[in-house]
């Protein structure tokens, strides 16, 4: 067997790996779940990339606008024009969004806030939260399988906590028996209700 590798290889498998990694990874950290929207507010959004953006530009615009000027001259209209800059970024940063109140499973209420406007109150949804998080409009069937599965997960403890009372109750008859037949019945009642 002739295991001569060649460091294209090595390179080759290795970003295989990393690729299959960061794809497991990625895939692993976005969930989605359906729900109704229970309530809509309207928000200001702020964009603090925008406001540092106009301060940035707009120093620099001062700065400009000060040459063939002394060097204090240019520093204040640097420093006036950043402020003006700022403000009109903050300006430009700020719009109108939408805060969602989303029920999922007819038992966990979570918020959402996105600039997409058109949902309203009663809508299904999914809700897919991750690196980044988005709300969109969904099949009606998708948000009732979802509170059936709720449901149903919800009753799964209630079914559980029945058969384990009705093994108890086997077992105590299994203790109290006093013939042979009473305790061969409750014998088979303890391996059909205990198994």
């Amino acid at each position: 067997m002739n295991l001569n590798f060649k460091p294209v290889h090595l390179v080759a498998v290795a970003t295989l790996a990393c690729a299959l990694v960061a794809t497991e990874v990625h895939a692993q950290s976005t969930t989605v779940s359906y729900g109704r929207i229970t309530a809509v507010r309207q928000v200001e959004l702020q964009n603090p990339d925008a406001q540092a953006a106009g301060a940035l530009l707009g120093g620099i615009a001062g700065v400009a606008s000060g040459s063939g000027q002394s060097r204090s001259n240019r520093a204040l209209r640097g420093i006036g024009g950043a402020a003006v800059g700022g403000r009109v970024g903050a300006a430009a940063g700020s719009s109108t969004g939408f805060e969602y109140t989303v029920l999922i499973g007819g038992t966990n209420t979570i918020r959402i806030v996105t600039e997409q406007a058109g949902l309203r109150t009663g809508d299904c949804v999914s809700v897919e939260r991750g690196k980044f998080n988005n709300i969109r409009l969904a099949a009606d069937e998708r948000c009732e399988a979802a509170l059936a599965a709720a449901t149903a997960a919800a009753a799964a403890p209630a079914q559980a906590e029945a058969a384990a009372n009705a093994c108890i109750a086997a077992k105590e008859q299994l203790l109290a028996a006093v013939t042979d037949e009473e305790f061969d019945r409750a014998e088979r009642r303890v391996r059909l209700l205990c198994d």
